[in-house]
């Protein structure tokens, strides 16, 4: 990143950041990929059209949406089906679905409709080519579906209760992109206008999946839902191991992303506040209490957290006024009330002061696609190498690897499936199949092995090479000290939910279920402006943190 033209305070250290226990606690903020893109969407003006609609009663078909986007044209090819209750099931090994999807580059003729017709319901057995952008698949939630469907051709009451305890009709067990099963790479599209961010295609594909299923339910239906409600009304997602490597295996994209947010906060809490955010944030801060209230979920250690939260918030905001807060130093103090609470209550902090200041953080989104990966200096010197160990990587080398629950996990690759898993590396085969997530214990190695060495550090590596990569992501860490989750990776006690959340708060995801340590159900684009919005040119960005409709 460039030197900042704008004030700001000191960025808080990574030491504190990139720990698993305060990622693990980040909500949605204004810098979420969801909320760049609807921003995206009502800059260029977008418009949606349903240029094909093949549906039967009983809502099994075919359906595609177009809208362009940055002058090029984006299409979400959709394909409903009948499927057997038994066969419904959110796990990755899942074989059919309710509906499966491809964001389509450009407008797919009928020929082209007809191949994505045989090919999309098979996913990853299927066959793509570069004219397909995003696959995925989603299946109903069941109980919700059906009793609006039921509501609206008896024209009685919408099951209001049920709509915001759920919160969509249809929940995605997989978005992939980026060459995933031979679609196209990322590098077809990533300097397209509205594409150039991370997972923009992958966010266009949830967006559009929202409006098939609101269409959807109203078709089967034969009735229409206030839009009040479909602005309820978002996707879900669920969520596993898939998804945690993706931040070590990518550090300098982490880094991005992190600094970007850290450098949000540190403009925000040096900004002048005029009247007008003042009175936003008093706004935001009742609908965030309200969302918390709303938020509630069956596992009883994470609603423990919920309900914790809801009255550290309720004491935070207690007393807040417009006056009170445009008054000097205002919003640093209290940003730093919040940090004598729980993480959760100091991230929801961040993510809520950010929400006035579009003028000062929007910006920070350009800067958030990184492709490069770390690339070895093998002229550094082995001295040079120890001071980067000794200024950056304490969390690492203090780590005691001589006891055995500090590597008693390690990650590996399923054979059958090709997704991340993890084992016990003291009663459970397959550690010799490790991956390579374990950075921390590899850095710890690296620090053991490099004292008494000198010179270059490709003479050290010659006779070490095992340490390639951990000389590498440390290297890395000089200029970019976010790219580290700053935890052990394979400590008994590690719980890849943090990283999940941490990943998914990017994205812009809200409401996390979690079903255990290793996967989560979430709500995506639930608020966010309707394809009917941007028509009437009323879509506005202001769904942080979305509430049931009055």
């Amino acid at each position: 990143m460039t030197q900042s033209l704008y004030a700001q305070a000191e960025l808080r250290h990574p030491d504190d950041v990139m720990r698993l226990s305060r990622m693990g606690a980040m909500f949605p903020s204004r810098l979420s990929f969801l909320r760049s893109l609807t921003r995206q969407l009502i800059a260029d003006e977008s418009q949606v059209s349903r240029m094909h609609w093949d549906m039967n009663s009983d809502g099994f078909g075919t359906a595609v949406y177009t809208l362009t986007l940055g002058g090029h044209s984006y299409s979400l090819f959709a394909i409903s089906q009948a499927l057997d209750a038994d066969m419904r099931t959110d796990r990755v090994i899942a074989e059919a679905w309710d509906a499966a999807f491809v964001l389509y580059d450009g407008v797919p003729d009928a020929s082209e409709i007809a191949r994505l017709s045989q090919s999309a319901p098979l996913q990853e057995a299927g066959r793509f080519t570069c004219k397909d952008l995003c696959l995925s698949r989603a299946n109903k939630s069941v109980r919700l579906f059906d009793q609006i469907v039921t509501a609206l051709r008896n024209s009685t009451d919408l099951p209001m209760g049920m709509i915001q305890d759920i919160g969509y009709l249809m929940r995605t067990t997989a978005v992939y992109g980026n060459g995933k099963f031979g679609i196209a790479d990322r590098r077809e599209i990533e300097a397209r206008p509205g594409l150039q961010g991370p997972f923009m295609a992958e966010m266009l594909t949830v967006w559009l999946i929202r409006t098939f299923t609101h269409d959807l339910v109203e078709h089967v239906g034969g009735g229409a839902l206030p839009e009040s409600v479909k602005r309820q009304l978002g996707i879900g997602n669920s969520t596993g191991l898939g998804m945690a490597p993706f931040l070590v295996s990518h550090p300098l994209l982490l880094h991005s992303w992190m600094v970007c947010r850290e450098t949000a906060l540190a403009r925000v809490r040096v900004a002048v506040i005029e009247a007008d955010a003042a009175a936003q944030l008093i706004t935001l801060s009742r609908r965030a209490a309200q969302h918390l209230l709303e938020w509630n979920i069956p596992d009883p250690r994470h609603q423990a957290r919920i309900v914790t939260l809801r009255a550290e918030w309720a004491a935070l905001t207690h007393g807040l006024s417009v006056e009170s807060l445009m008054a000097q130093g205002a919003l640093d103090a209290v940003i730093a009330r919040s940090e004598a609470d729980s993480r959760d209550l100091q991230e929801l902090t961040v993510s809520w002061m950010l929400e006035p200041f579009g003028d000062l953080v929007d910006g920070l989104t350009e800067c958030m696609a990184n492709p490069n990966k770390p690339v070895l200096d093998a002229a550094m010197s082995c001295a040079e190498l120890s001071d980067i160990l000794a200024a950056h990587c304490g969390y690492a080398t203090r780590v005691d690897f001589t006891i055995p629950h500090a590597s008693d996990q390690f990650w590996y690759v399923s054979e059958a499936k090709l997704e991340p898993r993890i084992g016990k590396r003291h009663s459970e085969p397959g550690a010799d199949r490790e991956s390579p997530l374990d950075i921390t214990r590899q850095i710890h190695g690296l620090a053991q092995e490099l004292p008494g060495h000198s010179g270059p550090i490709w003479q050290f590596l010659s006779q070490f090479p095992q340490h390639r990569l951990a000389v590498q992501r440390v290297q890395a860490l000089a200029r970019n000290p976010y790219s580290e989750i700053r935890d052990n990776l394979v400590d008994g006690d590690m719980a890849p939910i943090d990283m999940l959340r941490c990943k998914l708060s990017f994205f812009g995801a809200s409401k996390f279920d979690p079903k255990s340590q290793l996967w989560t159900r979430i709500t995506l684009a639930q608020g966010a402006p309707l394809a009917s919005d941007l028509a009437a040119g009323t879509a506005r960005d202001d769904w942080w943190l979305p509430v049931s409709a009055p």
